[in-house]
């Protein structure tokens, strides 16, 4: 199992991207690029997304039977203000530095906050939309306490990846990502405190 990721504090800015990004080339197609401690002072938006967005809890349907969503979520749609004008700035930042690889800017914003160590998501890709048969990239911003995001590869030929993100963590997914390859955030016995998970996709993608 590989280990890779880091980073923050408060007064909220962002970091350059071009040159400082990391990228993991992974099979099938499918990459990921990292930047540790991208937001500086994220503590400053972590409390703002804490206390100001209006979290929902959801259920949905498993098996026979509806159960409680293991996290707290919330999605805002392009026409929609972000909680926090640093959120703004970084969505603007990526599609910016993303233009030519991405040719489209990212649109949604969709958030999920794991309260402690029992809230998790299970392995899946988004692949709702247009990730299901063509390349694209989900961005992904952590603020709050680490918690360790795993990648494996469907085809199931290799270890998992894990990326501990939390602190103004920037993780993008890339290429076949969504569709070679699976993500997760597991529970976990350890005492750990709530992180929030700000993720911004192109339109269509889900």
């Amino acid at each position: 199992m590989l280990d890779l990721a880091g980073g923050g504090e408060t007064g909220a800015t962002l970091e350059p991207l071009p040159g400082r990004m990391r990228r993991h080339v992974l099979t099938a197609g499918a990459w990921v690029d990292v930047l540790p401690g991208w937001v500086q002072g994220s503590d400053a938006v972590f409390e703002t997304l804490l206390t100001d967005v209006d979290w929902r809890a959801e259920r949905r349907a498993m098996y026979d039977n509806v159960v409680d969503v293991p996290r707290m979520l919330r999605w805002y749609g392009g026409d929609e203000t972000l909680p926090h004008p640093l959120l703004t700035d970084a969505k603007a930042r990526l599609s910016e530095h993303y233009a030519e690889e991405l040719g489209e800017g990212f649109v949604s914003a969709g958030m999920c906050l794991y309260r402690d160590g029992r809230d998790s998501v299970a392995w899946h890709g988004d692949t709702l939309g247009r990730s299901a048969t063509a390349d694209t990239m989900v961005a992904i911003v952590s603020f709050g306490s680490p918690r360790n995001l795993m990648l494996r590869p469907r085809a199931g030929e290799r270890d998992s990846l894990r990326f501990p993100l939390g602190h103004g963590d920037l993780i993008v997914m890339g290429g076949s990502c969504q569709r070679t390859w699976e993500h997760a955030i597991p529970k976990t016995a350890k005492p750990v405190g709530p992180r929030v998970s700000v993720q911004f996709r192109p339109i269509n993608v889900a």
